[in-house]
C-alpha cells in the first residue's frame, strides 16, 4: 500500500492523496483547545517559508482526545483562520483511533508505531495522562494526542512520527531535509 491509495474528508468531498504526488507532507491531527494548539503558530510559518518549495500541511480536526475539538468544521476553521491565520489545507473533522479511524490513519499508524514522549515536564505529564487512559498505551501504535504529526517525503513514505510533545524546530529541520 502507498499514502497515495489513499484520501480525506474535505469540505467539499472526497481529498486524494494523489493530488499531493511529488510533495514533502506533514499530516497532522489537531484541536483548536488542546494545550498543544498553540502548534497552529510554528505551523503556519514552516507552510509559509516552504511551501513554494513543494511542502504541504494536510490539518485533520480531531474530538478523541479529552473532547477538544468540539465545534463544527466551519467554526474550527474560523478560529484557525482568526487565531492563526492558517493557510494550509483543513479537512472534516474525523476519528484518527478506533473502529471509525480514517483509513489513512491506520496506515500511517502501521508504518510509524509509538515510540515514547520524550523527555521533560510535558513528556512526564503525558506519560501520567496516558496511564490513566490506556495502560498499555506504550505498546501499541494508536495516536496518544493532539497534534501528532506524520512526515511523509516526495515518494510518499512515512518517514518519522512526531508526537505533540516533540519540539517543533526539530519538526521543522526534519521537514527541511526532504525538501
Amino acid at each position: 500500500m502507498s499514502i497515495y491509495e489513499y484520501s480525506v474528508p474535505a469540505k467539499d468531498g472526497e481529498k486524494s492523496m494523489k493530488d499531493y504526488m511529488g510533495k514533502v507532507l506533514l499530516i497532522v491531527n489537531t484541536a483548536t483547545g488542546c494545550g498543544f494548539t498553540p502548534h497552529y503558530e510554528p505551523m503556519e510559518a514552516m507552510y509559509e517559508k516552504y511551501h513554494d518549495q513543494g511542502f504541504e500541511i494536510i490539518d485533520i480536526p480531531c474530538n478523541q482526545f479529552a473532547g477538544q475539538a468540539p465545534g463544527t468544521d466551519d467554526e474550527i476553521h474560523e478560529f484557525c483562520i482568526l487565531h492563526y491565520n492558517t493557510k494550509f489545507p483543513q479537512m472534516k473533522k474525523s476519528e484518527v483511533n478506533g473502529e471509525n479511524a480514517l483509513p489513512l490513519y491506520k496506515f500511517l499508524k502501521s508504518e510509524k508505531g509509538f515510540e515514547g514522549f520524550g523527555e521533560g515536564p510535558t513528556a512526564d505529564a503525558m506519560n501520567g495522562l496516558l496511564k490513566t487512559i490506556d495502560a498499555d498505551y506504550m505498546n501499541n501504535s494508536e495516536i496518544k494526542w493532539n497534534f501528532t504529526k506524520f512526515l511523509i517525503d516526495r515518494d510518499g513514505n512515512v518517514v518519522a512520527r512526531f508526537e505533540p510533545t516533540e519540539d517543533m524546530g526539530k519538526v521543522e529541520a526534519a521537514v527541511a531535509e526532504l525538501l
